[in-house]
């Protein structure tokens, strides 16, 4: 009898102790409290950007061209046919994807490539409409004007207002000047109206010395991009050099500097970027980062579900592998900076914020996984 009670221990023992090590190596402390770390998929191919269509499913753009959708709950995936053909070139590719805000009467989706052309990449708004496993409707709104012989510094991430625009990023693309340079897109965020159309209360609309799709310039390499409904402010994450990242601010018609003012240094050597950190009628940051965190994504948070988290700012950090969390001030400013899963050890590419309030993000790994109450 004492032998079979040792087994049945042992067993216990075998099948018990490391699920419940597992339970708490996924259990995140942090200062909103402990959250449950989960993985949902893997085998993606650089998951850039994510959102989501339902309760259930999330639309998934591989950098490389493809366009897949999740079954988050059965792990069912489906390849999405009717896609266009990508630059998949160095850092371009398919890129970002957005539900647009009349998305449950209309049906459109929206997202930003990189499409070939004359042997140059260059990043283009589009929408469409996803049928039964594949898309109909494909219109390309806005083929930008940003060719270079580059292939990095393309952007590109999506938001809207409530007043039915759409705003896009578009990095300088690997030519500084470019930047500062009115005459096109690079460097930019650019505002339209969701039918690809030129609002015209844009800042430029009426410029000849400007494109009038411009609603902002002198950025870098743009990557994130987030509004906040609340208060009706456009959030902004971008590359610096080698140091440099910022936060910022956008507001119509802003000049933010680059490659003029900096907060980073050269590659080549301890030497600063342009002309210094300030400069009249050029905007300063929010927040900067020195050295880099490489920010891949921006999320604002406005769900109720972590109490704590409401009105943070939330990047995906690629260089030095983390959640970023900054907690703003009533006046938009950075108070405060946490640092999540250091210890993934994962390149953070996209984040999303499903319908109950629940923090998803994507790795450069290929894998899906989702931060929760506990």
């Amino acid at each position: 009898m004492k032998n079979l009670i040792s087994i049945i221990f042992l067993c216990l023992t075998i099948f018990i102790v490391p699920s419940l090590a597992f339970s708490q190596k996924n259990i995140l402390h942090t200062k909103s409290g402990d959250l449950l770390l989960e993985q949902v998929a893997e085998g993606f191919s650089v998951p850039w950007a994510m959102a989501f269509i339902s309760d259930e499913k999330l639309i998934i753009t591989e950098r490389e061209g493809r366009i897949q959708l999740l079954n988050i709950k059965t792990n069912k995936r489906q390849l999405i046919k009717n896609t266009p053909d990508v630059f998949a070139e160095g850092q371009g590719g398919m890129l970002d994807v957005k539900l647009s805000p009349d998305y449950t009467s209309t049906g459109w989706i929206y997202f930003t490539y990189v499409k070939e052309h004359d042997d140059e990449g260059v990043t283009v708004l589009a929408r469409a409409k996803l049928q039964a496993g594949y898309f109909s409707h494909w219109q390309d709104l806005l083929i930008s004007k940003s060719a270079t012989a580059t292939d990095y510094h393309f952007g590109s991430r999506i938001a809207f207002d409530e007043k039915g625009h759409v705003f896009f990023t578009i990095g300088d693309r690997g030519e500084r000047p470019s930047a500062q340079n009115l005459m096109n897109h690079a460097g930019s965020v650019l505002r339209l109206k969701l039918d690809g159309s030129v609002p015209v209360d844009n800042p430029f609309s009426k410029s000849k010395s400007a494109l009038p799709e411009i609603w902002s310039y002198g950025h870098r390499n743009p990557q994130g991009l987030s509004y906040d409904y609340n208060n009706k402010k456009l959030w902004l994450i971008e590359h610096g050099p080698r140091g440099g990242d910022e936060i910022n601010l956008v507001e119509a018609g802003k000049n933010y500097g680059w490659p003029i003012i900096s907060y980073g240094k050269e590659y080549w050597g301890p030497i600063a970027v342009g002309e210094g950190t300030h400069k009249k009628g050029m905007q300063q940051p929010v927040k900067t980062y020195v050295p880099s965190i490489a920010p891949g994504s921006l999320l604002f948070y406005s769900s109720d579900t972590i109490t704590d988290w409401k009105g943070s700012l939330f990047s995906g950090a690629l260089k030095l592998r983390h959640i970023n969390r900054v907690v703003l001030d009533k006046k938009s400013g950075a108070v405060q900076e946490e640092r999540l899963l250091e210890s993934l050890g994962e390149r953070i590419r996209a984040l999303a914020q499903s319908p109950e309030g629940w923090l998803y993000f994507s790795t450069d790994s290929g894998k899906i996984f989702r931060l929760r109450p506990r």
